[in-house]
């Protein structure tokens, strides 16, 4: 992407399942190219960008450097401070146990009424998507794009992506 590569090493998430992992954490380099590269495919009309804590984070940053939105981070814990939160629970393919995510309440008026691009870093079994979905549209946002570094798995022609990783099995 944007002239870097990075070779994967093939892990396995679940008995006889195993992926191409990607991990862009700490890669200002990786980061950096894909964000730049996201940024310039987003659809003009997002009004802000959702996307769920830690490993997407620094993506969202830097494609809201890039495009001038504000980002909105959904947490993978409720925490004591938060008002009103708003949770749904998602098992996702690479943690293989569930997990919360959390929309703080003082975050609702940023995504009422908006169209909202979820970035993540990679969509594969779609449950992530799913659950953040959900939330938005509780809180009266409309997902108006998806975008991740990579699809993997079934192809996914609703993410807007850098490329595609297959399952191994």
């Amino acid at each position: 992407m944007g002239g870097v590569s990075r070779e994967l090493p093939i892990v396995e998430v679940a008995p006889g399942v195993s992926v191409a992992l990607f991990n862009m954490l700490g890669d200002t380099e990786v980061t950096e190219a894909a964000g730049r590269a996201l940024a310039a495919k987003l659809p003009r009309d997002v009004e802000v960008l959702v996307t769920p804590e830690v490993k997407a984070l620094g993506l969202a940053h830097v494609i809201s450097r890039e495009s001038g939105l504000p980002y909105i981070v959904i947490r993978k814990t409720e925490k004591p401070y938060m008002v009103r939160p708003v949770a749904r629970e998602v098992v996702s393919i690479t943690t293989g146990k569930p997990q919360l995510l959390v929309l703080d309440g003082f975050d609702v008026d940023k995504i009422q009424g908006r169209k909202v691009a979820i970035v993540d870093d990679v969509v594969s079994s779609g449950g992530t998507l799913h659950s953040l979905s959900e939330i938005i549209s509780e809180v009266g946002g409309e997902v108006a794009a998806v975008v991740a570094v990579f699809t993997e798995g079934q192809e996914r022609p609703e993410v807007i992506s850098l490329g595609h990783l297959p399952l191994f099995k």
